[in-house]
C-alpha cells in the first residue's frame, strides 16, 4: 500500500515595520505638530501604527507563503507606545483577516525578544531586538541582496 509522505513545512516569522508594513507611510501621515513633537521616536507617537499601509506586494507575499510554510508575524512594540499594541493587531486583522482559516489568524507575535522564538526562517529588516540572533536565518529585507518582496519570494520558494 502506497502512502503520500508530507513534507514537513519549515517554521517562518516575517516582521512588520518596514517588512510587511510601510513605516514611512505612517510619518507621512502624522499631523506637523506630531512631526516635531516625535521626531527622533516616530514609534512612539500615538495611533501611527493605525495609519500605515502595505508595503509592496507584501499582503500577497504572505499569503503565498503561508500556503508553503508554518507563518508567523514576529514583531516588537514600542514599549512607550500601548496604542501600537493593539494597532498592530488590528492592521493584521485588517489585512491578512481576522476570521479563523485566515493565514493570520492568531499568529501575531509581540515580543522584544526575537531570539526565543524557535523556527528556520526570520524575514525582518533590521537586526535588533534579538533578530541577529534567531537560531534560524534572518532574511534581512531591504538589503542589497533581498531589497524587496520579489527577491525575498524567489529565495524562499525555491528552498521548498
Amino acid at each position: 500500500m502506497k502512502t503520500k509522505i508530507q513534507k514537513t513545512k519549515k517554521i517562518l516569522y516575517v516582521d512588520m515595520d518596514n517588512v510587511l508594513v510601510d513605516f514611512p507611510h505612517g510619518i507621512e501621515c502624522l499631523s506637523d505638530e506630531d512631526k516635531t513633537s516625535y521626531k527622533d521616536n516616530y514609534d512612539e507617537c500615538p495611533n501611527i501604527f493605525s495609519l500605515m499601509r502595505p508595503m509592496p506586494d507584501a499582503i500577497e507575499s504572505y499569503r503565498i507563503l503561508h500556503e508553503n510554510f508554518h507563518t508567523y508575524i514576529l514583531s516588537t512594540s514600542p514599549w512607550k507606545n500601548p496604542s501600537a499594541w493593539i494597532h498592530k493587531l488590528e492592521w493584521v486583522q485588517k489585512y491578512l483577516g481576522m476570521e479563523e482559516g485566515e493565514p493570520a489568524y492568531k499568529r501575531l507575535i509581540l515580543s522584544h525578544h526575537k531570539n526565543l522564538n524557535k523556527g528556520d526562517f526570520l524575514i525582518d529588516d533590521r537586526p535588533n531586538n534579538g533578530a541577529k540572533d534567531f537560531e534560524g536565518e534572518l532574511v534581512l529585507f531591504g538589503s542589497p541582496e533581498f531589497p524587496d518582496w520579489k527577491t525575498v519570494m524567489d529565495y524562499l520558494i525555491d528552498i521548498i
